[in-house]
């Protein structure tokens, strides 16, 4: 029996070290919010199955922004403070019964497929695993007038991180064991007074928090955005999707949009060119491959679906390796129907799927002058260019 996991991202702070009125897991990173980032990594991943978020009631209208696009179950509201978020959180997947769950702070946005992947690995041994990072600076104790008051041996310290992975049970029951004491600063430290052992794994220096407004920059710097080009590698894919007219229905689908037209386009799925040229540009950039690799036409799941499932996914193998679409640009090739009224609509709906701004979508449009098949309009074709930003160190592979 396979065992489920699901990630438990906790995004209710208020951010006051960070300072400004967006809380920090709201503020665009390369486009996308920080919370989006570590969402799209978790979700991506084969051994996670679900994820389910926590946030401050006030933020709900920031949280529909910063996930438009995503399967995710309703937020659930957390409390006032970490330690009591994370404990009605955990309550919240009592119905859904996971063998695991790892707990993940929002502000980390560079958390990677390998360290999900070793505290997962350890929770097969123990029942809690975090990912943390060993001291290499040495350590001085400060006393009065910060003067040292001694030196404090290294080897045995390490820096804690999240994911903080648990077994479900014993991590829940040490949350309500733990309600209304002393509040710990992690989820590791209420494993421990409930006497669990909780294992080390190997974290990575790019899983930082975003606490200060300085962190934002440094992490914008790692996209490659903000003057930090030296920082990480832009790329740039294209995409070509034809399909042929002659459906029973009275529309087309283009980007997304249903465009009033006296056909449908033929294909094993919702045959939307526009998406998937996008999708295929945006897969091409990564170097993985195509639409077909990831949603075969063989396979019946795919029989007339959204094709809005197909870019979303393209999408969130980009912001699960850390990086951002700075811009997606499409043409759709036909006689008729007529694309430029219904441009804005596109843009719009594309950006809606992404949880990108609409400025970072170009939608164009153009004829054959009657050549071809486009011009005898027996089908639409469409081109497309996406162009992302990876940071270093961060490749696809």
């Amino acid at each position: 029996m396979a065992v489920s996991c699901i990630a438990l991202i906790v995004a209710a702070g208020r951010g006051h070290r960070f300072g400004g009125e967006v809380p920090k897991q709201y503020m665009p990173l390369g486009g996308v919010a920080v919370l989006r980032h570590c969402l799209s990594t978790f979700l991506s991943h084969p051994r996670v199955g679900q994820a389910q978020v926590v946030i401050h009631p006030d933020d709900r209208a920031l949280y529909d922004a910063a996930v438009a696009g995503l399967a995710l179950p309703p937020p659930v509201d957390g409390g006032a403070t970490r330690q009591d978020s994370v404990r009605l959180g955990l309550e919240s997947l009592e119905t859904r019964k996971p063998d695991y769950v790892l707990i993940h702070d929002a502000a980390r946005p560079f958390v990677d497929g390998p360290t999900i992947e070793r505290t997962l690995d350890a929770l097969e041994k123990t029942p809690g695993a975090i990912a943390a990072l060993k001291v290499a600076d040495t350590i001085k104790r400060a006393g009065r007038n910060a003067a040292i008051s001694a030196t404090v041996p290294r080897e045995m310290l390490w820096r804690a991180q999240t994911p903080q992975g648990f077994r479900y049970r014993d991590i829940l029951a040490a949350h309500r064991k733990a309600k209304g004491k002393d509040e710990m600063t992690d989820d590791a430290a209420v494993a421990e007074r409930a006497g669990l052992q909780v294992a080390l794994v190997a974290g990575a220096e790019d899983n930082f928090k975003v606490t200060t407004m300085d962190d934002l920059k440094r992490a914008e710097r790692m996209l490659g955005g903000a003057g930090g080009g030296q920082a990480g590698e832009t790329r740039v894919g294209t995409g070509f999707d034809v399909h042929r007219l002659g459906k029973k229905q009275d529309y087309v689908m283009l980007c997304g949009v249903k465009v009033p037209h006296d056909s449908g386009l033929i294909g094993h799925s919702d045959a939307d060119v526009g998406l998937h040229a996008m999708t295929d540009a945006i897969l091409g950039a990564l170097g993985i491959g195509d639409i077909g690799s990831f949603f075969p036409p063989s396979d019946m799941r795919w029989k007339d679906a959204d094709s809005s499932v197909f870019i979303r996914h393209a999408a969130d193998q980009v912001t699960g390796r850390g990086g951002a679409i700075v811009h997606l640009d499409v043409t759709i090739i036909c006689e008729r129907p007529k694309i430029g009224p219904h441009r804005a609509a596109m843009a719009k709906r594309v950006g809606e799927i992404l949880g990108i701004d609409p400025s970072r979508v170009s939608v164009k449009a153009t004829t054959t002058e009657e050549l071809g098949f486009t011009g005898r309009r027996e089908g639409i074709a469409a081109q497309a260019a996406a162009t992302i930003l990876l940071p270093l160190g961060r490749m696809p592979g």
